[in-house]
């Protein structure tokens, strides 16, 4: 099956759909706070126990979590004058990028073999 441009512009808006999670999750450190809330308190975090767990700074964990939001991975509450963060995926967010790869998959499996017959 060979891939049709149609296709080709459709997984070219899948990406830019996924852009801003695949950004949030590229990074080294919002992967480690990620595992850090994943390892925490089911109720959340705030920034300063987090700051505490981790070698880095509060305003940098603050940065970081303001992106795994806007990336809808992180929510966060409010208990008077301290704000927890915890982990929340939204499931929309999570299937794009499962559609995503499931798209990826099926149009390099339509792609012509490009290795050369000295490769096997």
């Amino acid at each position: 099956m060979e891939n049709t441009p149609q296709e080709l512009a459709r997984l070219q808006a899948e990406f830019r759909d996924c852009q801003k999670l695949l950004c949030a999750l590229g990074n080294e450190t919002r992967q480690y706070l990620l595992y850090v809330l994943l390892d925490g308190p089911c109720g959340g975090s705030r920034v300063i126990e987090l700051a505490r767990r981790t070698h880095l700074s509060r305003p940098s964990i603050s940065h970081h979590l303001q992106i795994l939001k806007e990336a809808g991975v992180v929510r966060a509450r409010r208990e008077g004058t301290c704000i927890y963060y915890y982990l929340d995926p939204q499931d929309v967010e999570i299937e794009k990028i499962i559609c995503l790869f499931s798209h990826v998959r099926r149009v390099m499996g339509g792609a012509p073999d490009r290795r050369g017959d000295d490769q096997a």
